[in-house]
């Protein structure tokens, strides 16, 4: 027997049901949440439209002819509040036209009395199931939205708003986008957040970096090849243009791309037509480009690297984003972000990071950028084993020369631990994390992620100065 769909992950399907024969709604209900389903009873059509107003019910299974209203006003008043509910008519008197009538006007099913309550739980699990499949496709939403949506686009400071306030202006349109900004700025991220923000969110998003591939490759990864192009094409090949189609096609490192590529990319733009290598049929491809480079396409355009007509139909609409020592305002929400991410990852607790640590993240200059900083917590993340991260977990590009901080604990060292009773093992954390602060109690509170009355209780109890 297979399981219910009730009985899936998640909370479970809210159903109401809605007869003015109060036994039979009462009897329709107990089978439905024998098997797992939430559901609510509603003994008239008026009880029944209040409810909906109230709740948030997914299914709903009402009677088709009741004394003071009908299940088809029952299924207008439910489209009406609740859109997305599946409804599910039953009567005695059944007939074609009311059947019709009820499915135009968008029910989910029809079922005649006397109710065969198996039939009745398989047409309520079919609706279930398209509630479940309505449910994860809302939280993939969601999540796309958190990580490549506006809101994944980090930042408060001024530069940052500025940047949001023209993503939100540039996605909804068709044109083309250059995205600039140095190594490490998430212009990846921000290309993702216009596909995602676009009416082609639904399509493929495709991103291909144009400097790590050479000049033929980089053609049959645009434009796909056929059998026999070339010694190793053994097969026909879709290219990411075709595999884009209906979506955006994401070049990164724009810049890169080799003078004779760039040569049939123009005449990719200008045409809307693709041929694959070896191939003399042209295609015909409907994509949204969006491009990134790091390089001054212009000082390109002067040494003869970059090809000035294809400048000008990549730029259609520029976005520039700025250096993170530009908006270091924005480091300490970075931080944050990058902690939950990475402790989630890596399966560690972190409770909290020093300020000595904080104050050293802010100070450094980030020439690799947001990517450098993302490293660089995940690394602290990895190595830290007291669940604070403090100067000690930081990757030795940001320690000062000739710098070994000394790991909180080290005068016993680790080894000598081991064996060793819990209350003089925290007894020794306690005293070590004082002396890294000069006694700076509410520092030390802080970093050991314990309240300050907590930690004199302890100073007490472990007799430390």
């Amino acid at each position: 027997m297979s399981t219910p769909t009730a009985a899936k992950a998640g909370p479970p399907i809210k159903v109401l049901v809605v007869d003015d024969e109060a036994a039979h709604a009462e009897a329709v209900a107990d089978s439905l949440a024998r098997v797992g389903y939430d559901c609510t009873v509603a003994t008239s059509g008026a009880e029944g439209m209040a409810m909906l107003a109230r709740d948030a019910f997914e299914v709903v299974v009402t009677d088709l002819r009741m004394k003071d209203s009908t299940g088809l006003e029952l299924l207008a008043k439910s489209k009406e509040l609740l859109p997305d509910a599946e409804v599910i008519l039953v009567t005695g008197h059944g007939s074609v036209q009311s059947a019709v009538e009820a499915m135009q006007q968008g029910a989910f099913n029809y079922l005649l009395k006397p109710l065969d309550l198996k039939q009745l739980r398989s047409v309520v699990d079919s609706a279930s199931r398209t509630q479940h499949l309505r449910r994860a496709n809302a939280e993939l939403n969601r999540r796309l939205d958190e990580k490549f949506g506006f809101e994944g686009v980090i930042g408060n400071s001024p530069q940052m708003h500025d940047v949001v306030t023209r993503l939100q202006r540039i996605a909804p349109t068709d044109a083309t986008v250059l995205i600039q900004g140095e190594t490490g700025t998430g212009k990846e991220l921000v290309a993702q957040a216009i596909h995602q923000n676009s009416p082609r969110k639904n399509r493929p998003f495709v991103a291909l970096n144009c400097a790590a591939l050479s000049e033929n490759i980089l053609e049959s990864e645009l434009f796909g090849h056929i059998r026999g192009a070339f010694t190793d094409a053994s097969a026909d090949r879709v290219g990411k243009f075709e595999y884009a189609s209906g979506g955006t096609l994401f070049l990164d490192e724009v810049g890169d791309m080799p003078l004779p590529t760039q040569i049939k990319l123009l005449r990719v733009l200008e045409s809307g037509e693709i041929t694959r290598v070896g191939s003399n049929e042209p295609v015909k491809v409907n994509v949204r480009i969006l491009s990134a480079t790091n390089r001054d396409l212009e000082e390109a355009i002067k040494s003869g690297t970059f090809r000035e007509d294809l400048y000008h139909r990549l730029k259609v609409l520029t976005v520039r984003l700025p250096r993170l020592s530009e908006r270091s305002q924005d480091i300490p929400l970075l931080i944050e972000h990058f902690i939950q991410l990475h402790s989630a990852r890596h399966h560690k607790k972190i409770k909290s990071m020093t300020t000595a640590a904080r104050r050293r993240l802010m100070a450094f200059n980030w020439p690799g950028n947001v990517r450098q900083l993302k490293n660089a917590i995940e690394s602290m993340v990895v190595v830290d084993f007291d669940e604070v991260l403090d100067v000690d977990d930081l990757p030795p590009e940001l320690l000062t020369p000739g710098e070994q901080p000394e790991p909180v604990g080290a005068s016993a060292g680790l080894g000598e631990l081991v064996g060793r009773p819990m209350a003089e093992i925290e007894g020794l954390f306690i005293a070590e994390t004082l002396k890294s602060t000069g006694g700076n109690r509410e520092e030390a509170a802080e970093m050991l992620g314990i309240g300050e009355r907590t930690l004199y209780r302890k100073i007490k109890e472990y007799g430390l100065n």
